[in-house]
Order: C-alpha cells, then structure tokens, then sequence
C-alpha cells in the first residue's frame, strides 16, 4: 500500500472537489506570438468576472491564471542567459514562506534534478504584488519562484519527458519528506513550451499581481486563460487554473470513478517512453480538485506518446447513437478505446494547449456552452 496523504480536514474532504468556472483562449492560427495576444487573453479574463468567485473583502479570489508559450526574448531581457528557444525548460514554482521549509523544498528539487541528469541554470525571484491581496489569500500566499533548467544535448522532446518525470517525482517525494506546509510547495508548471501565471486571485488582479505580465517583450502566440468559482470547495493557491494542459470549466460527475479506475490499472501499465512507472506513482496527485486529476491523466497518457487530440478523444468520447450517426472508423476508434479509458463525463468545457497546438472541446452531455469566432486577422478566440 502506497502512503496517501490526508485529504480530510474536519468534516471536509477534497474528494468532493468540482469547479464551475469561465474559461477562454486566444490563439494566432499562424503561429505569430506578440505581446497584444497575451493583453487580448488578460482582457477575456476581465471579462469574466462574472464567471468567478470572490470573498466578502472583495479581494480574495477563487483563483485565476493564465498560460502562454515561454516568453524567449522576455526571459534574455531579464539577465538569464538561456540557450535558445525549446533547450530549456522553466517554470514558476511555489514554495513555503517559512525560509527553512523553502530551502527543504528547493534541496529536495535539486537533488531530483540531478539524478535525471539535468542541469539547474538559474532561479529568479518572480516579482508580486502583494499589496493588492485580501486577508485570506495573502495568509496563504506562497514564495514564487521561477527555475530555468538545461539538459545538455537532449532533444527538445526527451527534455519536455524529463521535466514531466522531475516534477512527478518531486510531488512523490514530497509527501515522505519533512516538510509540514506540504501544500504550500507545488511545481505551477514545467516545461519547454509552455509557462503559468496563477494565483489564489480575483479575474482583475491576475495583471496586477504578476507585472511580468505587462512587459511588452512579455510575447505569446497563445493565451489560456480560467477564472475559478469553486463550488463546495476550499480556494488555494494551487488549485487555480490553468494547469499543464487544460483550462475546465464545469465538474467531471464521474471523478471517483476514473480516479479509481486510473489508480487501479497503473500496476499494469507500461510505456517505453517513460520506464518504471511506479516512480511516478501516483499518476492522479492525491487532494486535488476533479479538473487536476483529469490534467493528470491527460498530461500523462500524452508523455507515453499519445498525440493530444487522441488523448482527449481517448478521455471525452463523443456521444453517438442511431440518431447521432458518425463514421464506422470513427465509431471503432472509440470503442476500442473505450475497454481501454472509461468516459470523464462532465458537464464539463475543456480548452487545452501544450504549447504547439490549442483548441478546446465540450463533453458529450454538452451542457456547458462555448463559443469561438476566428477572424481575418488569423486570431480565434474561444
């Protein structure tokens, strides 16, 4: 038996975590990053404030975020001389506030690191602004930091595996080493291609809080953003959204269930593109919310070698039935697929990118609306 971390405080438990949010996403068709992509996706996030939560001081939010390709030419602006564009891997990091628990938390990544052969080349003190938090979430408000990570010559592909494994490793770590304010130390994200500003904030301070944000050389050619409402559950730091992949709005009614059916099938597992799976147990992240556990599934089935469309066709099959026709190959790809990954139903909108590609798609119930508009300027906002 694998040890679980207490996901029960009181009379409460995170197993009934399910999230009702807006989420949105701006997206060059072209490929052409620029800054306006990353203001346009801060000014959808505005505009759903109405699709978040906030306490009664108006000031702590439920949770907002946004994600956006590595920002190259921001990060040479800042004096961290990184190799060029995919021979790197950074990401923002929280850590406890405590001093001690942060250097425990940091020596632990390190040493992870370096047994997967890579390399740490700097950590950078991502700037906040503090001033703007309520009361609540400024109690909880973490250390933010942002690591930048080499890995020799790997291939940009074998070092986005290598970031997945670091990071999977550390969480597993983290839960037998001493560390108290466990929850306080969560990797935002890491990767190649991607990066994610998010925070225990309301829709407007996500811009305010993160001034990396407004710099003009700060470019994307994708902009994700979520603002969270979260229903019958506890607001933290690190279950705003975005997470590594998707954007959720909405609740998976099945979460126990695939929950349970993933831990049960990863003894059997295999993947020669990953290895001893049994390192990075448990694939679902214990304690956190049913949009987190689908991005676990999802980010790992695409590290075995899955493309994500496949992935997410493979999690969110869509509904079909005499009146509903679809292709006979179509149909076969979902049934094969189905004795393999029951459905992650929802209602439930999920916009994803992995930094290459972006899009997003309903689940078969089809209770939760999205609309997207692609104009002639090559943008398509959803």
């Amino acid at each position: 038996m694998r040890k679980k971390e207490a996901t029960q405080k009181g009379l409460y438990s995170f197993d009934y975590e399910h999230d009702a949010c807006g989420v949105g996403l701006i997206v060059h068709t072209k490929g052409t990053g620029s800054h306006l992509i990353v203001e346009n996706g801060l000014q959808v996030l505005e505009n759903m404030t109405h699709r978040g939560a906030e306490s009664a001081d108006n000031k702590t939010g439920d949770g907002a975020g946004i994600m956006v390709q590595v920002p190259h030419e921001f990060i040479l602006l800042q004096g961290i001389a990184v190799p060029e564009r995919g021979k790197y891997g950074t990401g923002l990091v929280f850590l406890p506030q405590e001093k001690e628990e942060e250097e425990m938390a940091l020596t632990l990544f390190t040493e992870l690191l370096h047994k997967e052969g890579l390399h740490l080349l700097a950590i950078r003190d991502v700037p906040v602004n503090s001033s703007i938090l309520g009361e609540i979430s400024q109690a909880s408000e973490p250390t933010i930091k942002q690591v930048f990570i080499t890995g020799g010559e790997y291939p940009q592909e074998t070092l986005e595996l290598k970031l997945y494994l670091l990071r999977k490793k550390f969480e597993k770590a983290l839960l037998d080493s001493g560390i108290k304010n466990k929850r306080s130390c969560y990797i935002v994200s890491l990767s190649t291609k991607t990066i994610i500003y998010k925070g225990m904030l309301t829709s407007l301070q996500l811009r305010q809080y993160f001034p990396d944000l407004l710099h003009p050389n700060f470019t994307s050619a994708i902009a994700l953003v979520h603002s969270r409402f979260s229903t019958n559950t506890f607001p933290t730091w690190d279950l705003a959204q975005p997470f590594r992949l998707v954007g959720h709005n909405g609740e998976i009614n099945t979460i126990r269930g695939n929950r349970l059916w993933m831990e049960a099938r990863e003894s059997v597992l295999k993947s020669d593109k990953i290895g001893k799976i049994e390192d990075i147990w448990p694939i679902v992240q214990y304690g956190m919310s049913d949009s987190a556990s689908f991005d676990n599934v999802l980010e790992f089935l695409v590290m075995a070698g899955k493309p994500l469309p496949h992935a997410l066709a493979m999690m969110v099959p869509e509904s079909w039935n005499d009146k509903n026709p679809i292709s006979p190959d179509l149909k076969a790809f979902y049934e094969y697929h189905s004795m393999l990954m029951e459905p992650w139903d929802g209602p439930a909108t999920i916009l994803f990118s992995d930094g290459r590609y972006a899009g997003g798609l309903l689940d078969r119930n089809g209770l939760r609306p999205a609309r997207y508009l692609i104009t002639h300027k090559d943008v398509m906002i959803v």
